[in-house]
């Protein structure tokens, strides 16, 4: 039994971690880099064979826990998937959404290549490869146990993250010797509307733990639920438009609840018009409402009692691309929530560009915000931003309410790994900065826990324990990144050539030819 740290080890997202139990090879979530992460580390390339792993088990359905599931499909896996039922519902939709953007960035990408003389590139995967992963797809509700081989069994427990999103127990049994591993996934902040608070875990011997907020603290979420009501009606005396970027799964919802709250207290203008100018949102906020039995228990007795909690007076969703540009001729009046959580794509952009320059205007950040992207980069206080290749000044009031994320801050992580009577043996941290993660180790290290940050490639055998010795914080410089994808990068192309080369009736030159062309191609394209 081993872990490979193969995603979220040493950054933020690209969630995905490979168990090895007997000749079996299980992978825990499998998510798209983002921001900085995709520029250091790349998404093409895994550091494994994809048509290996034998089973997949999702924590949850945002993007970068998710998002290469297609490109693992594309790549040759065809096992099982292993995921909630609201999860399974929310990738139906995510996914193919993602094949979509492919679709289009390799599009925009290929028009400029050509331009160029350069070779066109395929998309990452496309709708179809997003549509046929979700064949593999099978549903494991909450609380319930399932074998998905001699000596492997799976859980799943609420995670109080986004609507599905499950801490992953697995219980492994090798030589007469069981193993129990616990992945955290991304845990939920207490008392985020409609969602349950992280189920607490009695014990386990391995914890993979996110450390996303693991040096930072939230404000207490009501008074913040407080403080986005007061920015929206003070915007709208003020003549300008608040927008808030947001990721169409879970944050969308939460602010829909916020703001249906506070309209039928009075205490929202009823001037204002809020516009979810997201499809995949519109989409999302449906699966909500067929899902509602996963809320807390105050929404389904609300729920039940028929206050459409996701609804109110002045709310609209925008559809087509016309309506979305529509919003960008409204100068005064409308609070719009629109995707990417990070600002770094889809219509938000386009929102930001028009309204960030005005001093009348707001924006809210409602999220975590990873580095490299648009949202970190206003978040941060640049005065000058570029947006679709044009120079935006920074002029709007810029907020960041944390209470409203869906994380659990570093005292909120604290508290849940606190709850163990049986300590783990070895916690690993995952999915978090240097920063955040170095901050959360010092404090679980202080209570004698067993800490090490989990980097990229690290192997670590589970068969005997063995304390591993003081871990020192080593900076990898970004040559080093970058020569390991290229290796990788070259390795799947010799394995692609292998795969579709005729041998019965190529000759030993034309192989030659083959692969000498597959390693001249990656030097020349810079990978």
């Amino acid at each position: 039994m081993r872990i490979e740290f193969s995603g979220a080890a040493g950054c933020v997202t690209g969630s995905s971690h490979l168990l090895r139990v007997k000749d079996k090879r299980v992978l825990l979530d499998c998510g798209l880099y983002q921001g900085k992460d995709d520029k250091d580390r790349g998404n093409d390339v895994f550091s494994f064979i994809p048509a290996s792993i034998d089973y997949l088990i999702l924590s949850h359905a945002h993007i970068d826990h998710s998002g290469r599931i297609p490109l693992l499909y594309k790549r040759g896996f065809r096992g099982r998937i292993i995921a909630t039922p609201p999860t399974f519902d929310l990738c139906s939709i995510m996914l193919l959404d993602s094949g979509h953007i492919q679709e289009q960035d390799a599009e925009w990408d290929n028009k400029k290549r050509e331009r160029q003389g350069k070779d066109l590139v395929e998309p990452l995967y496309t709708i179809k490869d997003a549509e046929d992963s979700l064949e593999l797809f099978e549903q494991l509700d909450f609380d319930q146990e399932l074998t998905l081989f001699e000596g492997f069994r799976v859980r799943f427990r609420e995670a109080g993250h986004i609507l599905g999103a499950a801490i992953v127990e697995v219980f492994m049994k090798e030589e007469d010797k069981e193993v129990k591993l616990v992945f955290s996934g991304d845990l939920g902040n207490k008392g985020i509307p409609m969602m349950k608070d992280p189920y607490l875990i009695d014990s386990c011997d391995y914890l993979i733990l996110e450390s996303t907020y693991g040096n930072r603290l939230h404000v207490e979420s009501r008074s913040e639920f407080r403080q986005l009501i007061d920015i929206i009606n003070t915007t709208y005396r003020k003549g300008g438009n608040v927008i808030i970027p947001s990721f169409a799964v879970g944050r969308t919802q939460e602010i829909l609840y916020i703001l249906n709250e506070f309209m039928e207290r009075g205490e929202l203008n009823r001037g204002v018009s809020v516009y979810v100018d997201s499809p995949l949102a519109t989409k999302s906020t449906e699966i909500f409402r067929k899902n509602s039995r996963y809320f807390d228990e105050d929404t389904q007795k609300r729920y039940q009692m028929g206050d459409d909690i996701l609804n109110f007076p002045n709310l609209h969703f925008t559809e087509s691309v016309e309506e979305s540009r529509i919003l960008n001729n409204t100068p005064k009046g409308c609070v719009i929530i629109s995707a990417s959580g990070m600002a770094d794509a889809g219509r938000v952009k386009h929102h930001l560009k028009h309204n960030l320059w005005r001093r009348e205007c707001s924006v809210v950040f409602v999220g975590y915000q990873a580095e490299g992207t648009l949202g970190r980069t206003i978040q941060d206080g640049e005065k000058m931003v570029r947006i679709f290749g044009e120079e935006v000044a920074v002029n709007a009031g810029i907020y960041s309410l944390s209470g409203l994320s869906g994380h659990a801050d570093r005292n909120g992580l604290h508290e849940w790994v606190s709850a163990f009577k049986k300590r783990p043996l070895q916690t690993f941290l995952v999915h978090g900065d240097d920063k955040a993660a170095i901050a959360l180790k010092e404090l679980l290290v202080k209570d004698d826990y067993n800490v090490k940050i989990a980097k990229y490639g690290d192997i670590v055998p589970l068969k005997h324990y063995v304390k591993l010795p003081a871990y020192t914080e080593i900076e990898i410089e970004k040559v080093d990144v970058e020569k390991g994808i290229e290796s990788l990068r070259k390795k799947e192309a010799l394995m692609k050539l292998i795969s579709t080369m005729d041998f019965e009736n190529a000759s030993d030159l034309d192989i030659i030819r083959g692969v000498e062309e597959v390693l001249s191609h990656r030097q020349k394209s810079g990978g």
